[in-house]
């Protein structure tokens, strides 16, 4: 174990991990606690997993969340605990609520489901439109945009039929890959969106080439308007532990301004919640700016770490710099 922890100590950034011996399995989860990490239990045996809805597929019980900086030995002993870094406060990953966990999870404490309409709910005090009916973009989008139909009172419609034969665009190597998968996963319903002012709700914008491929699908099934609404405040950083997040010059809302986003997505309005707003939907007064409460970079650039391959890598560029200047000048 002083090895495995010589190990753990060597690593800067967010990670929940479990590795396996001949005569135990050891759980460990990073000193911030970015990565959810779970435990539970079947009869006499342990269980870890990544979220609880994989514990509710084996008919396992949930014991309780592995803290951050904890490491859980599993053996025929039973369970220790050893907690061998310094303490720090937790900083959990905002995303996993925005988009990552499955929404029957319950992350930290907090339902997804729950903190995801609470984030509807915010949007539509933030943004609120006159409409006809709140539209959600499936799967993702459909908890925020219950949160948001009950809160202004707009109906609640399935304007968009999602087929469950395929995975995640967000996360597809290629953008010809993600078109093609947009257009093969989503198909607008006429019968709901024809002559109607439609509010369509998402998780959250990343590079927008999806959103807008959705927007020209439903304003093609008749939509008379277009309201974007973003139940997460715009993604303006990319990410290094461990979601699949492009470059910043490809973030939409790095590069453009709330009005050309707009006009790109070819809306009739846009809107995104607040960083303060997605603070209260997870149970908070609000962002402490000199204290936060989560691992919030995709919105405020503020990592809970250094970068360190970064470091390395502009370090690596900056001696190489250096050298050439030196070769040049003799």
């Amino acid at each position: 174990m002083d090895r495995f922890i010589d190990a753990l100590a060597r690593i800067e950034g967010g990670y929940a991990l479990v590795a396996q011996t001949r005569s135990k399995m050891i759980g460990a989860r990073d000193p911030l606690g970015i990565r959810p990490l779970v435990l539970g239990r079947i009869g006499d045996a342990w269980v870890l997993a990544s979220e609880t809805c994989a514990l509710d597929t084996i008919g396992a019980t949930f014991e309780r969340d592995v803290e951050h900086g904890e490491v859980v030995v599993i053996d025929r002993h039973g369970l220790q605990s050893i907690k061998p870094f310094p303490a720090r406060a937790a900083r959990p990953c905002l995303f996993e609520y925005v988009y990552f966990s499955r929404p029957d999870s319950v992350v930290n404490g907090r339902s997804v489901y729950g903190v995801r309409k609470r984030m509807g709910q915010g949007l539509a005090r933030e943004f609120p439109i006159e409409a006809d009916v709140v539209v959600p973009v499936p799967d993702s989008g459909v908890p925020a945009a219950l949160g948001y139909a009950q809160e202004s009172g707009i109906p609640y419609e399935m304007g968009i039929i999602r087929s469950h034969y395929l995975g995640r665009t967000f996360i597809q190597p290629s953008q010809a890959t993600r078109q093609k998968g947009v257009r093969m996963k989503h198909s607008p319903n006429r019968a709901v969106l024809e002559g109607k002012r439609v509010v369509l709700i998402d998780d959250s914008i990343v590079r927008g080439t999806t959103s807008v491929k959705l927007v020209r699908a439903v304003r093609a099934a008749g939509a008379a308007e277009v309201h974007f609404r973003s139940a997460s405040p715009p993604i303006l950083w990319p990410d290094f532990y461990g979601i699949d997040m492009p470059e910043r010059d490809q973030l939409i809302a790095a590069n453009k301004t709330i009005e050309e986003m707009r006009q790109f997505l070819e809306v009739d309005s846009l809107g995104f919640l607040s960083v303060d707003g997605l603070y209260k939907a997870m149970g908070e007064t609000g962002r402490d700016n000199k204290t936060p409460q989560f691992t919030d970079h995709y919105f405020t650039g503020d990592y809970p770490t250094r970068l360190v391959d970064r470091e390395i890598e502009a370090g690596g560029r900056e001696t190489v710099g250096r050298q050439l200047s030196l070769l040049v000048s003799a």
